[in-house]
């Protein structure tokens, strides 16, 4: 694997699963497998995750949200089908609700098998989602993501517009129109 610019941080999202699969997702985050030691990290906002962790199976309800949480991440990211349930619909697959695994909705990195997985393999299919997010950040076009200086411009511009809007109402209060 190539070098990687940080650490990857994960968000974890359940669908609607029996939980088993969610135990050992967060299994991996406990002093015996300590993914943290690698600098992976667990957050709640899909902004800042770069890897999408998927649990259990999609459904008619939960299909817009899990399509709504990849949306909001930056790209590129990673996603990891976690079990049986997210890769096919599992033992659900026949009823009348469940769409089928995660691909049905969002393109997925990496595949784990099991019901429930291991968390070995859970931290193995995030390492294969990260060489496939390498590959994808290799191939991206440069003007595709914006370079730090670009991002930094953009931020002072937009609180240089927030500070003139910010003037404008206090003369606005003060009954000075500008």
């Amino acid at each position: 694997m190539s070098c990687i610019s940080k650490s990857p941080w994960i968000v974890h999202f359940d669908c609607g699963s029996c939980n088993g699969c969610d135990i050992e997702t967060l299994a991996c985050l406990t002093p015996i497998y300590d993914v943290e030691r690698f600098g992976i990290i667990n957050v709640g906002n899909p902004k800042h995750a770069d890897i999408l962790l998927v649990t259990g199976t999609v459904n008619h309800r939960n299909k817009r949200v899990l399509k709504n949480i990849y949306d909001q991440m930056s790209k590129p990211c990673g996603v990891v089908a976690i079990g049986a349930c997210a890769m096919t619909g599992g033992i659900f697959t026949e009823c009348y609700n469940v769409i089928g695994g995660v691909d049905k909705v969002i393109p997925v990195d990496a595949y784990v098998p099991g019901c429930a997985a291991r968390p070995e393999a859970i931290i193995d299919g995030v390492l294969v989602a990260l060489e496939a997010m390498e590959k994808r950040r290799q191939t991206m076009l440069p003007d595709e993501e914006p370079s730090r200086h670009e991002y930094m411009k953009q931020n002072q511009e937009c609180a240089a517009f927030q500070t003139d809007t910010d003037d404008n109402d206090a003369d606005r209060k003060d009954g000075n129109n500008a």
